[in-house]
């Protein structure tokens, strides 16, 4: 069973850092794009960085410049770096991931739970 597990959250002032991860486990053969997505309190979900398998990547223009997105293939990781942080960036973090569990499978999404990041002013 395949699983994302996201950390890495938590309470920051504004201007601070936050680094968050999202590690891929179970039966995995292949990642195709991994994603961000955050949800603030009586917001819709939004995206914020995604990055492909060959490593291209896109941001919300609201976080351009201040946040980057990665991955560890080898680990089935993506990561999140955050920085310049904002009261607005707070919400709760999601870790999205298109990925195959074998060679005839074909492409799901799957989802983390979420990870909470909280921004104070």
């Amino acid at each position: 069973q395949v699983q994302l597990v996201e950390s890495g959250g938590g309470l920051v002032q504004a201007g601070g850092s936050l680094r968050l991860s999202c590690a891929a486990s179970g039966s995995i053969f292949s990642i195709n794009a991994m994603v961000w997505h955050r949800q603030a309190p009586g917001k819709q979900r939004e995206l914020v960085a995604g990055i492909s398998s060959g490593g291209s990547t896109n941001y919300a223009d609201s976080v351009k410049g201040r946040f980057t997105i990665s991955r560890d293939n080898a680990k089935n990781t993506v990561y999140l770096q955050m920085n310049s942080l904002k009261p607005e960036d707070t919400g709760v973090y999601y870790c999205n991931a298109a990925l195959r569990e074998g060679s005839r499978s074909l492409p799901r999404a799957y989802w983390g739970q979420g990870t909470q990041v909280t921004v104070s002013s």
